[in-house]
């Protein structure tokens, strides 16, 4: 559990980062004229993520959940390769990713990466792991609360709000 544990909290660790990340690029955004959208989900999304770190943990301890090795050991990998697409998508965006929704006018959207193959690969990421994670150490009730919950933020709010803000970008050259 110890180690459930650290991986839970090196996993905070790595969304700090994001937001000072995320933070400096949402500066640049704005002193080139850049527009937010849909500023007003963005606390529940942050709620949202910060709770399934915090019962990830508590689901595992209080209900004294096992490790199982041959879900455990696969679901780790696949929480690895959402941290590698995640930050794919930051370096393939660069100055533009943020956790906002905040487009420069002007700016040709971004159609190389894993942005040539999907249009919100970063969802992608965090819906593996907000599956993959919490299965680690087989806490599936979070992993099924996130997922719906997850699920109905992305699918009614946030990449509505996306598309909408994306479809007034300029197309790429």
């Amino acid at each position: 559990m110890v180690w459930y544990v650290a991986l839970v909290a090196a996993t905070a660790l790595e969304r700090l980062a994001e937001l000072v990340v995320s933070t400096r690029n949402a500066r640049w955004a704005f002193e080139r004229d850049g527009v937010e959208h849909g500023e007003r989900h963005f606390p529940v999304m942050v709620a949202l993520h910060t709770g399934l770190l915090v019962a990830c943990v508590a689901e595992a301890w209080l209900g004294d959940r096992p490790f199982l090795p041959w879900l455990g050991w696969p679901m780790l990998a696949l929480v690895v390769a959402s941290q590698a697409l995640r930050w794919w998508c930051v370096t393939t965006l660069g100055p533009r990713w943020n956790t906002r929704v905040i487009v420069v006018p002007g700016m040709p959207l971004v159609v190389r990466g894993p942005y040539a193959r999907w249009n919100h690969p970063n969802y992608v990421a965090v819906v593996v792991e907000g599956i993959a994670l919490p299965l680690v150490h087989t806490s599936w009730i979070t992993a099924i609360a996130f997922t719906v919950l997850n699920a109905v933020l992305l699918l009614a709010v946030r990449i509505p709000v996306e598309e909408r803000a994306l479809a007034g970008a300029s197309t790429p050259p």
